[in-house]
């Protein structure tokens, strides 16, 4: 018999992608979901799983729908959180109770019901800032962004006041926690190769970079970046990026990410590792804007550059994916411009509230933006 695997926040954009490969693998899934309004807009169940696909309603911070939810599972993927930098900043209780109560929550069912693996999900924010190098060519792996002064680069300085140069982040990185989202992630993966083994499980944790694709949660502000840029280039108005745009990050297709969680399920070599998840390339988001309003046919909305920072962000982070690729065989298969036209198709026939204004004032009242 197919192993079942439990796949907890399932019906979001990561987890209904999953939810496929895994089905297309030959797996029974089933999916636990509380369905909150900001991802999932009020709907009353699902939208886009696969009839296939078990569907529990229920938070994974009640213990009772986690237990109906385990029940003959064989392996559980944890993406249940809640997401976004940003927001952590001010909703700091809601993000430590789901994303650190409900996996204590999760484990302590799991203790009653162990499984043969649990693959969590983390994020590449728990580093921080990532690798630099000097002009010189030296690596520095413990740089921190401190208030910047006007006329002063954004990019972090070294001691002389010269610009460092971003270089690509392997997993041997110490964490940098840099925002309440970082700490709930950090928490989330050390408690599951933690506890698992203890009782007997094996634990793997991806830290995943920016993922994106058709069916992300197009008017939720908190999002994936490349989704808000779409939502706003969709109702006509200009992508908002926080300081000069020149910050660099690697956005990854959700179908390789759906890959990555694929082959951490399956190989040998995964177990009680710590894995990223990127697609080995990076870009400016200014340039990103621009590529997506080309896309969707926008050529003419500039994006808007703020100039200003927001709590909790970093400047720059950029994946080393060389030892996913080694260890569990990972490819990314999806070419950056292919997957902005399959974006871009898909955002036309949505409809998308844009709420992106309203988040930065939020933040801006909250003391959050400079």
């Amino acid at each position: 018999m197919a192993e079942t695997v439990l796949i907890t926040g399932g019906a979001g954009f990561i987890g209904r992608h999953l939810a496929a490969e895994l089905l297309r693998r030959g797996y029974g899934v089933r999916v636990l979901d509380s369905l909150i309004d900001q991802v999932h807009g009020g709907r009353g169940a699902p939208e886009g799983l696969d009839p296939r696909v078990a569907f529990i309603d229920g938070d994974v911070r009640d213990a009772a729908a986690v237990a109906r939810a385990l029940d003959g599972a064989g392996s559980v993927v944890h993406l249940a959180a809640e997401v976004g930098v940003g927001q952590s900043m001010y909703a700091i209780d809601r993000y430590v109770s789901v994303n650190d109560h409900g996996t204590a929550v999760l484990f302590q069912r799991l203790i009653e019901a162990p499984v043969r693996r649990v693959v969590v999900a983390s994020s590449m924010s728990v580093y921080g800032e990532g690798l630099y190098a000097t002009q010189d060519g030296t690596t520095l792996a413990d740089v921190a962004r401190r208030p910047r002064r006007p006329g002063e680069p954004w990019d972090p300085l070294d001691g002389e006041g010269r610009p460092l140069r971003p270089r690509p982040t392997p997993e041997s990185k110490q964490p940098a926690l840099a925002s309440v989202y970082a700490l709930t992630k950090y928490m989330q993966e050390r408690l599951t190769l933690t506890v698992a083994p203890a009782y007997g499980m094996e634990g793997v944790a991806l830290r995943l970079w920016n993922a994106y694709g058709p069916g992300q949660a197009l008017s939720n502000p908190y999002t994936g970046v490349l989704a808000i840029f779409a939502s706003r280039l969709h109702n006509g108005q200009r992508p908002m990026i926080f300081e000069d745009g020149e910050q660099r990050r690697d956005f990854v297709h959700v179908a390789d990410v759906a890959q990555a969680f694929a082959l951490a399920l399956e190989h040998p070599a995964a177990a009680g590792q710590v894995y990223n998840v990127g697609s080995g390339e990076d870009r400016t988001v200014r340039e990103v804007a621009r590529m997506l309003a080309a896309a969707m046919g926008r050529e003419g909305i500039e994006p808007e550059v703020t100039g200003k920072a927001r709590a909790g962000d970093i400047r720059h982070c950029i994946a080393d994916i060389g030892k996913i690729r080694r260890e569990l065989g990972y490819a990314p298969r999806r070419d950056f411009r292919e997957g902005l036209a399959e974006l871009a198709a898909w955002v036309a026939e949505q409809e998308a509230v844009d709420r992106v204004g309203e988040a930065r004032r939020e933040l801006e009242a909250k003391g959050l933006v400079a």
